[in-house]
């Protein structure tokens, strides 16, 4: 393969591979946190959000019009052109009077948009490298594609905060505190009622105290007075029948628009487990004793405003989580922390419902924040920033994106028929391939073991101890696998990459098998261990994500090596598609699977799938020279 271009990988790599994940990010993750701050119900954010994601399922099927129809270069670079517009778009009509739909309808094109951009550039990539810089640079692109996906999660949701924060009424702040060694009492709804307004100043928010304390263990029943009869329940009932008047009241006093009813749906009896279900529990279930009953215990706050509003007048307070102890949350799922106040409901108290992980075991705090800021100011900056980031890249990547010989092969197809037939003989050429069918299993089994393990690593590091997790609590959780795992996954994909590069995918693809498979071995190891330190829970989850990163460093280059030939473009996105199915299926049946045989059992059972990992492998027909550096050629 002749060498396509003089200026370094280095150029547009990262650039490319950052801008490619954005737009994902910004239709999947930043639409939902806007839409809950502009007051969309959580019902109408799952269902029509929900669907974005179809895009990026079904870009196979347009992928051979990308190899078709002119370059790749030239679709990446108008993609971003487009998204650049789009996103511009987007941001003008979030102030609009029907911004849910006009959103919606653009989040949906710039969906197809960055889907298309995905294709394009995943060809590029491998038309624009020699195999040897395919391998060497695929952990790098990994890399920034997910920080991307960090900073689009993360700063920019920051700077739309830092807007709300600093362009309204004076922010609430409010702590609370959680403390084993506080005696549990049940909240006081009526508190914020003794707080005395000051009709006289600035208007401001007021509570009944900034700092709220509570326990984090809790009885097993609770005496409440209902309707002046004093009754006995369980406190889970207690809980959910708090949380219940807490929606309520908000509903009631009218900061939230109560949810629309849904539409009644015939639904079969509970008859409990089929006997399948009961035959897998008696064969191959984990013997464990009952887990004894926790429960997480909760908080309630409440804020309102110190005078009326003027006529008219709107005043909205978003309430989010800014520092301390991830343990303590805010529940957001199934009640609203967005509260509009007027002149009828002012001088109400609008509630808030916190949830305190029992598995506390020390004193911890959270603070939390409510802003009242010009929120579409602060999602249209958002978007803007966007939009501007890229023109920048769309102009950037003009000069910076080499423009290899082989990209100019464009094809003979002109007229609509013949593109129809390049099209059918793009799907066509790839189910003829060579070892289509191996490819095909190798796709979906390779990553078995780690499509079933992925799904519950989270449930076993929060499940207690007696239901045999390992009993960490939120804030641990975030730490363990949000940044030791994310950091052993980069790193170990990077070397993969490195290593790769050096000895060619042949000679280290049983080595990455044997990591992808072997590194389940911890979590086998952390569900018989007794008392792991977190220490040890770090190591074991840093080594199975570095095991992950360097073993998939494989499955993606397999990819590449697949694709090769005529219509490597619209080929690799075919194998794509691929890919999302064999993590698709797997980890739809792990959560029936480990409830049903436990967390040793299952985990046991991710190690005697990985003999689907090995076994393909022995079935794969590799060049020995794909990916490694070969002199003289460079």
């Amino acid at each position: 393969m002749k060498r396509t271009g003089k200026r370094s990988p280095w150029t547009w790599i990262p650039t490319l591979y950052f801008a490619q994940a954005l737009p994902y990010v910004a239709v999947m993750t930043i639409s939902v946190i806007m839409y809950k701050r502009l007051g969309i119900s959580n019902t109408d954010i799952a269902l029509y959000t929900g669907w974005l994601y179809l895009p990026w399922v079904i870009k196979p099927f347009w992928s051979p019009f990308v190899d078709i129809i002119r370059t790749k270069r030239w679709w990446t670079i108008t993609m971003q052109w487009i998204i650049a517009f789009a996103l511009a778009a987007l941001a003008f009509c979030i102030p609009a009077p029907f911004f849910f739909q006009l959103t919606l309808a653009i989040f949906w094109l710039v969906g197809f948009t960055s889907a298309t951009h995905d294709i394009a550039a995943d060809g590029f990539y491998m038309l624009a490298l020699t195999e040897h810089e395919q391998s060497l640079y695929v952990g790098i692109r990994s890399t920034f594609y997910r920080i991307a996906t960090l900073a689009g999660q993360g700063l920019l949701v920051i700077v739309a905060g830092l807007i709300e924060t600093n362009s309204g009424l004076e922010p609430v702040q409010l702590t609370v505190n959680a403390d084993p060694a506080v005696e549990w009492s049940q909240p006081d709804l009526g508190a914020i009622d003794a707080a005395t307004p000051d009709l006289a100043g600035e208007m401001a928010f007021i509570t009944a105290g900034t700092q709220i304390t509570a326990a984090t263990k809790v009885p097993d029943n609770v005496t409440v007075n209902i309707g002046g009869e004093l009754r006995e329940m369980p406190f889970d009932k207690y809980a959910a029948m708090m949380m219940d008047s807490v929606k309520t009241l908000n509903v009631r006093n009218g900061f939230v628009t109560a949810e629309k009813p849904q539409t009644p749906q015939t639904k079969k009896a509970d008859d409990g487990p089929s006997a399948f279900t009961l035959w897998v529990k008696r064969i191959f279930g984990e013997e464990r004793a009952a887990a004894a009953s926790h429960h997480n215990n909760f908080a309630i706050a409440a804020v309102r405003l110190n005078r009326k509003p003027a006529a008219g007048e709107e005043i909205i307070i978003n309430f989010t989580h800014k520092t301390g102890d991830q343990s303590i949350r805010l529940e957001q799922n199934k009640l609203s922390t967005r509260f509009v106040f007027n002149e009828s409901n002012w001088d109400k108290p609008a509630y808030l419902y916190y949830e305190i992980d029992h598995k506390l075991a020390a004193p911890a705090s959270a603070g939390f924040e409510g802003a009242s800021g010009n929120i579409p100011m602060a999602w249209l900056t958002v978007f803007a920033i966007l939009s501007g980031f890229f023109f920048i890249m769309a102009l950037y990547h003009s000069w910076a994106l080499p423009r290899p010989d082989s990209d100019r092969r464009v094809g003979s197809a002109r007229t609509a028929g013949s593109i129809f037939r390049e099209f059918y003989e793009t799907f066509r050429s790839f189910f003829r391939k060579p070892q289509v069918w191996v490819a095909i299993a190798f796709m979906l089994l390779y990553r078995l073991p780690e499509a079933q393990l992925v799904k519950l690593i989270n449930p076993f590091l929060l499940d207690p101890i007696d239901k045999g997790g390992l009993g960490l609590t939120t804030g641990q959780v975030g730490i363990v696998y949000g940044t030791v795992g994310i950091i052993g996954l980069t790193i170990g994909g990077i070397i993969g990459g490195i290593v790769a590069a050096r000895g060619g995918l042949k000679k280290w693809l049983w080595p990455m098998a044997w990591s992808m498979s072997l590194t389940c071995l911890t979590f086998v190891y952390l569900s018989y261990a007794t008392a792991p330190t977190l220490l040890t829970i770090n190591i074991c989850v840093f080594i199975e994500q570095f095991g992950y990163g360097f073993g998939f460093t494989a499955y993606m280059l397999y990819l590449i090596y697949f694709s090769e030939g005529k219509h490597k473009t619209a080929h690799y996105a075919i194998c794509t598609g691929f890919m999302a199915l064999g993590m698709m299926l797997p980890g739809m049946a792990a959560g029936w699977l480990q409830e049903t045989i436990g967390y040793r059992h299952f985990f046991i059972w991710t190690i005697i799938c990985c003999a689907a990992t090995i076994g393909i492998c022995a079935f794969l027909k590799i060049d020995p020279k794909f990916g490694k550096k070969i002199e003289n050629n460079e």
